[in-house]
């Protein structure tokens, strides 16, 4: 990815954020972030570890993967194997905001449950 292109996966992803993480006084309990690794985009959430509270644990919530070839975006869920599967009803978009659509309105109850 280039860094224009890193820009604007980081600007498109700080507006979805604003929009789902939970309030401030809950974040230490709950809370979302994302990382951006090659051409992925991860959506995850955090809380602490039910064993040790001082440890946040992360849960995968979605994944975006650049497919440069086609200029789309291939949408994942994980499914409890703990693998990442295509996510059938859109398998791929054409922007990262259209990724970003299909996760906040989580029609199939599959990202957030």
């Amino acid at each position: 990815m280039t860094d224009l292109e890193r820009a604007r996966c980081e600007r498109d992803i700080a507006k979805f954020l604003e929009r789902r993480r939970p309030p401030p006084h809950i974040r230490p309990k709950l809370d979302i972030g994302y990382r951006i690794s090659g051409q992925s985009v991860e959506i995850f959430e955090t809380r602490p570890d039910w064993q040790d509270p001082a440890e946040n644990m992360e849960h995968p919530v979605a994944k975006a993967r650049f497919v440069r070839t086609k200029k789309r975006w291939r949408i994942f869920w994980m499914r409890r194997d703990l693998k990442w599967h295509g996510y059938e009803p859109n398998l791929e978009v054409h922007s990262l905001e259209a990724f970003l659509h299909v996760v906040d309105r989580d029609e199939y109850c599959c990202f957030f449950g």
